[in-house]
C-alpha cells in the first residue's frame, strides 16, 4: 500500500507477469504516486494542477500505460487506467482473444505459463521460454522445462473454423492435461 492517498489499484496482466498498479493522489496538494508491484516509478509532491495524466510503462515489454485524473464535481476525482491505447477492460478482453494462460503447480511452486497466440511465445513466471514448435501427427506441440519436469503446449484442431479460430491450445504436465486460466 503506497499511503492513506491511495485512490485506486489495478492489475494488468501481461505475457511477463501481472502487475499490481497503485495510484496515490493528494486532493489538496496535488501529490502523485505510482506503484507497480510496490515499487515506485513516478512521484511528484506538489503539483497545482489536480487533473491530468501520468504516463509510465510496464513490465519487460515496456507498455505504455495511462493514468487519467478527471474532476467530477467539487473535490471528487475520478480515475481510469489506459493500457496500450485503451481502457483497462478493452485491453483486458483483447489480451484475452490473442493469449492463453495456465496456472500451475509442481513440487510446490506455482507457475504462471502464456501462450501469446499471435507470435506463438511462450512464457513461464515473466521469463520467455526458449521452445521451437514441431509438427507431429495431430497437430504442433512445444516441449519447454517447468522446474524439472516436461511441460508440452499441443496446438490441435477443433475440428471447426469458427471455434478459437479452428486451433485449440493445451497445456500438458508430464503428460497430464492443466485446465486453463481467466488470467
Amino acid at each position: 500500500m503506497l499511503s492513506d492517498d491511495t485512490v485506486a489499484v489495478w492489475e494488468v496482466a501481461l505475457s511477463d507477469g501481472v502487475f499490481r498498479i497503485e495510484f496515490a493522489h493528494g486532493t489538496t496538494t496535488g501529490k502523485r504516486i505510482v506503484c507497480i508491484n510496490g515499487k515506485e516509478v513516478i512521484r511528484k509532491d506538489w503539483m497545482f494542477k489536480l487533473v491530468g495524466k501520468e504516463t509510465f510503462t510496464v513490465g519487460s515489454s515496456e507498455t505504455k500505460a495511462t493514468i487519467y485524473i478527471e474532476a467530477v464535481s467539487g473535490f471528487a476525482y475520478e480515475y481510469s487506467l489506459e493500457v496500450d491505447g485503451k481502457s483497462l477492460q478493452k485491453f483486458t478482453d483483447s489480451r484475452a482473444k490473442i493469449t492463453k494462460t495456465w496456472l500451475l503447480k509442481a513440487d510446490g511452486e506455482d507457475y504462471r505459463v502464456v501462450l501469446e497466440k499471435d507470435t506463438m511465445d511462450v512464457w513461464c513466471n515473466g521469463e520467455k521460454m526458449n521452445t521451437t514448435w514441431e509438427f507431429v501427427d495431430d497437430g504442433t506441440e512445444a516441449v519447454f522445462p517447468v522446474g524439472e519436469h516436461e511441460c508440452c503446449i499441443k496446438a490441435t484442431s477443433s475440428g471447426g473454423r469458427r471455434k478459437s479460430g479452428g486451433i485449440v491450445h493445451c497445456l500438458l504436465l508430464d503428460g497430464q492435461k492443466v485446465a486453463a486460466s481467466a488470467q
